[in-house]
């Protein structure tokens, strides 16, 4: 087949990430595939002024900065010269081409039937950045067949826009870079997070839960990773342990030297770093977003309310708490719900799901 991704950014974000896996998966298994994209919107004068005013760092704004579709083997990667909406002059023909966010939805719909049978793969209910909801609702109900990673999002297409033709293909992990011996647990307690000042990731609500955790056992620590430098307006506690943007084969480091991984979202697709931490026999504790009811529910790991920092440091210090022998067997289960999502299984079904939208398209 001949296959293109169609992207809003290229970046080191987790739903990018994905793309990349996918788009080098299908590649490896003889597919032509191709990703275009755009660059990153540059920050207006008044932008720039106003962040400088408030004593804050402009994130790289870089047209096109370091990102997860950088060096992929065996795909073509268009970067477009413009902030601008992809078109048909960017896009090669094609046996089916996939949107990846509401916007690119948009612009896929409009592509002539030449660049192929036309596939929407969701990540999230993109609402969760405040986009224009009409129009996020609107790209839900264009006729592109939906590839859909959980299984809340196959239950909001079904009961909010009344489509049950839909291909569920679950995130996975890749046990190659995510992997870690069976261990105990640390001789200092430790926790970890990813850090993101953006609001939907909720870092501020991990954070708070940690220090509620810190003031009963004193010894805490916590590492965290992420791809910008702390901010003033949400600062790391002195006793964290911070690296900017871990080269990818270190990231499972990072996860395996914790006892607990926490995930604080407000809103997610999938969460990925959950199956990440648990890949890294790191017991989880995350809200009650995305796939983290069915990734918990086995008993690697603890679901708990959203915006509820109470309840996640009981938690917490809960597991902190645990036996050595019931930890390591929290752990193992973790490594096990871990092994039931392949990269492999997962390309099977997307490569499936592309079949099926060019079957539906005639």
């Amino acid at each position: 087949m001949k296959v293109v991704f169609v992207t809003a950014a290229a970046d080191m974000s987790g739903g990018a990430r994905v793309i990349a896996i996918y788009a080098e998966r299908l590649a490896a298994r003889g597919h032509e595939v191709s990703i275009i994209t755009r660059p990153n919107r540059q920050y207006t004068l008044r932008e720039k002024a106003r962040t400088w005013l408030r004593g804050q760092k402009l994130h790289n704004n870089k047209p096109y900065g370091p990102s997860h579709y950088d060096n992929l083997k065996n795909v073509n990667v268009v970067r477009v010269n413009e902030y601008r909406a992809i078109n048909a002059n960017d896009v090669p023909d094609a046996d089916v081409v996939i949107a990846t966010w509401w916007e690119t939805a948009e612009w896929v719909a409009a592509l002539p039937p030449r660049k192929g049978a036309k596939a929407y793969f969701i990540q999230h209910y993109e609402i969760h950045v405040n986009q224009d909801a009409t129009r996020v609702n609107a790209t839900w109900r264009l006729p592109l067949h939906k590839i859909i990673i959980a299984h809340w999002l196959v239950e909001l297409a079904k009961l909010k826009f009344e489509d049950t033709d839909i291909s569920l293909v679950p995130n996975a992990v890749d046990f190659k870079q995510f992997t870690a011996p069976p261990r105990s647990k640390q001789p200092v307690p430790t926790v970890g997070l990813m850090y993101s000042t953006t609001e939907f990731k909720g870092c501020d609500i991990s954070l708070t839960a940690i220090e509620l955790v810190r003031q009963k056992l004193h010894n805490l620590k916590l590492v965290a990773f992420g791809h910008a430098e702390p901010s003033p307006q949400l600062p790391l506690p002195k006793y964290s342990e911070f690296t900017l943007l871990p080269p990818q084969d270190k990231i499972k480091d990072v996860y395996a030297k914790c006892d607990v991984w926490i995930v604080g979202s407000r809103s997610e697709g999938f969460g990925l770093p959950i199956l990440e931490a648990m890949a890294c026999r790191t017991p989880v504790v995350a809200t009650h977003t995305g796939a983290a009811p069915e990734l918990t529910a086995p008993g690697g790991g603890a679901l708990v309310p959203i915006e509820d920092p109470r309840t996640m440091a009981k938690e917490i210090e809960r597991i902190l708490k645990l036996p050595t022998d019931q930890w390591r067997h929290m752990s193992d289960v973790a490594y096990t719900t871990a092994t039931r999502y392949s990269w492999d299984d997962a390309t099977d079904l997307f490569e499936a799901a592309l079949k099926t939208a060019i079957q539906k398209a005639g």
